[in-house]
């Protein structure tokens, strides 16, 4: 359930907002998260992660050359002023169409101008009875952008994983809730810190949470 007060959602919705994306299915999305690469740059094995960066013009996807991630320690205090290189999407994911919906459903939801530069993650976070997954190793935090997007693909025997949004580090959250499957937060970076909270799973198997997160401007360089 979304725990946000009447209130709070027409104060804050010009700032966040959580949709629905019914013009694709995820379902579609779950082969091409079952052969990430590990995130080398966190401990604990348990996080995957893949990273490309696209412009869009006129309702066209073009893929920008390769570069690598880099946030200030401001805003990411665990790994923070590193250069950090990811492998590209799996050109197989780029050229569905859900994939492209998914992005659109991000730039039209934010009014983003044309020719924004977009980043797109996709990230996978695993856990097991002898290991937690930690979705947001660096805490509450903002990530140095304009806007961000949450896409869930899918949770897989897991509890836990709840999103919170922030004013301010100190503060209670003004939005938590578990991201479903086919659901989109868009945040303002501005104005908003957020978290994840750990993952655990729900029986003696391993756990899986899939998203892709966007960003814009996208965080490459």
């Amino acid at each position: 359930m979304q725990k946000v007060s009447e209130l709070m959602q027409l104060e804050y919705a010009f700032m966040f907002t959580l949709r629905k994306v019914n013009s694709l299915n995820p379902k579609g999305f779950k082969p091409f998260f079952n052969d990430l690469p590990l995130d080398p740059y966190i401990k604990g094995n348990y996080r995957f992660r893949r990273l490309s960066r696209f412009l869009i013009s006129e309702d066209k996807l073009s893929k920008l050359p390769h570069g690598y991630l880099f946030q200030s320690k401001e805003y990411n205090p665990l790994v923070g002023d590193v250069k950090r290189e990811f492998a590209e999407l799996d050109d197989a994911l780029i050229e569905l169409d859900i994939f492209k919906y998914m992005v659109l459903a991000f730039t039209d939801s934010c009014k983003l101008h044309p020719e924004a530069e977009i980043g797109v993650h996709q990230i996978r976070t695993t856990c097991s009875p002898n290991n937690l997954g930690n979705p947001a190793p660096e805490g509450i935090h903002q990530d140095g952008t304009d806007f961000i997007g949450i896409f869930s693909v899918d949770r897989e025997n897991i509890q836990g994983g709840e999103t919170h949004l922030y004013t301010a580090k100190k503060e209670k959250p003004v939005f938590n809730k578990v991201l479903n499957s086919g659901e989109l937060l868009l945040v303002n970076d501005h104005e908003f810190y957020h978290f994840t909270t750990p993952i655990k799973p729900q029986t003696e198997a391993q756990g899986t949470r899939d998203v892709f997160v966007l960003t814009s401007p996208s965080l490459l360089r």
